[in-house]
């Protein structure tokens, strides 16, 4: 049975990007805070201010005004952008090459400082360093079966280690000193600083896209075989039970409490409390699905869309008026963490009252009791 837990709202039109030019494709985004930057296959940087309008009647829409763009001066498409705001440097990977601009002008850094020969990169968002004012970048390296960690700063790149792998990655995300690897037959976890590794589960990178994503403190989450969307933690073991997803996953996001998946015909939304599959939105073509810092965000080729999610109140309220009382009840109490204390326990309060009520009506009298109490 469905819920309701997010809307689709469109936040970038084709027109706005590319006018009448349709060989223009969408490679990649970043958004960081209302900064959102589109990579294109011709070789360019769009900026634009995200502005987020809600009605009267509690619709949300975003307006999406352009600042600028940028030609990067290849024949090449932007592959990846990622943003460091503490730098303010957006890190652009384009044939092999991550190159710093500045996230307001987008302009090179004056010192052209660089990283070559990178076939992708991700950021270590649990940094080791301790130093503010630099980011640690991994990167897979067009070097077979090595893996490279780089300190980043304003203007100046300086790798810290590299590490061989025992086959080609060829996904990674990045906890601490944990990497975890998609490699071509299987994921692995992999602690650059001690060197030492722990097979996770096969995988054939040959038949579908694998996918890694670091989901919280020492926690990713996986493309596993069968369809499976497989947690593990940089101990090797899984502490959730896996959700079920199509054999054609594209892409996955994290929005607590749900996992959110693209395939080529729909996304599809699973709770990590009790891995049920909560809904489906029909979208042809995505090919892009990431989370920025709680936000979700699809892309086809030609547009960028937001995935807005639903007040967990509401969701709430709409699973009790279904008479769904325990995923009512798993929801409520999974929402604790992005509530104020005193907040949720009011709220906590009112829906063990109302879920006490319905039972009471279906003549359940013992788990009326238990939810009174």
């Amino acid at each position: 049975m469905s819920v309701k837990a997010f809307k689709l709202v469109s936040a970038v039109e084709r027109e706005m990007l590319m006018g009448d030019k349709n060989y223009i494709n969408i490679e990649c985004i970043e958004c960081c805070g209302k900064n959102l930057y589109i990579g294109t296959n011709d070789c360019f940087i769009y900026h634009f201010m995200l502005d987020e309008k809600v009605s009267a009647a509690g619709k949300i829409t975003f307006a999406a005004t352009k600042q600028l763009h940028k030609y990067l001066g290849l024949k090449k498409p932007v592959s990846e952008l990622k943003a460091a705001s503490a730098l303010t440097r957006l890190l652009v990977l384009c044939d092999n090459t991550i190159t710093l601009v500045n996230m307001i002008n987008l302009e090179p850094v004056p010192t052209g400082a660089r990283i070559k020969g990178a076939v992708t990169f991700t950021l270590n968002e649990n940094p080791v360093s301790g130093d503010p004012f630099c980011v640690e970048v991994c990167i897979i390296s067009v070097k077979r079966r090595t893996i490279q960690m780089f300190m980043v700063f304003e203007d100046r790149v300086q790798i810290v280690k590299e590490v061989f792998t025992p086959e080609q990655p060829c996904a990674v995300a990045v906890d601490g000193y944990y990497l975890c690897l998609a490699l071509t037959t299987q994921y692995i976890i992999l602690n650059y600083n001690t060197g030492v590794s722990q097979d996770l589960f096969p995988y054939c990178s040959d038949e579908k896209r694998p996918i890694v994503k670091r989901i919280g403190r020492q926690e990713f989450l996986l493309a596993g075989p069968g369809g499976l969307g497989m947690f593990a933690t940089v101990d090797g073991i899984s502490q959730r039970a896996p959700v079920h997803w199509s054999e054609n996953v594209i892409g996955a996001a994290l929005c607590f409490p749900y996992v959110v998946a693209l395939d080529d015909e729909f996304i599809t939304v699973h709770s990590m409390l009790d891995q049920q599959q909560k809904q489906t939105l029909p979208f042809k073509e995505g090919h892009i699905l990431q989370d920025f810092e709680g936000k979700v965000i699809v892309a086809t080729n030609k547009g960028v869309y937001i995935l807005v999610p639903l007040p967990l109140e509401k969701q709430i309220q709409d699973l009790l008026a279904s008479h769904r009382v325990e995923e009512a009840l798993v929801l409520a109490k999974g929402a604790r963490r992005n509530i104020p204390k005193e907040k949720f326990q009011v709220m906590y309060k009112r829906i063990l009252q109302q879920a006490g009520f319905i039972q009471f009506a279906q003549l359940q009298f013992l788990e009326a009791k238990e939810l009174f109490r």
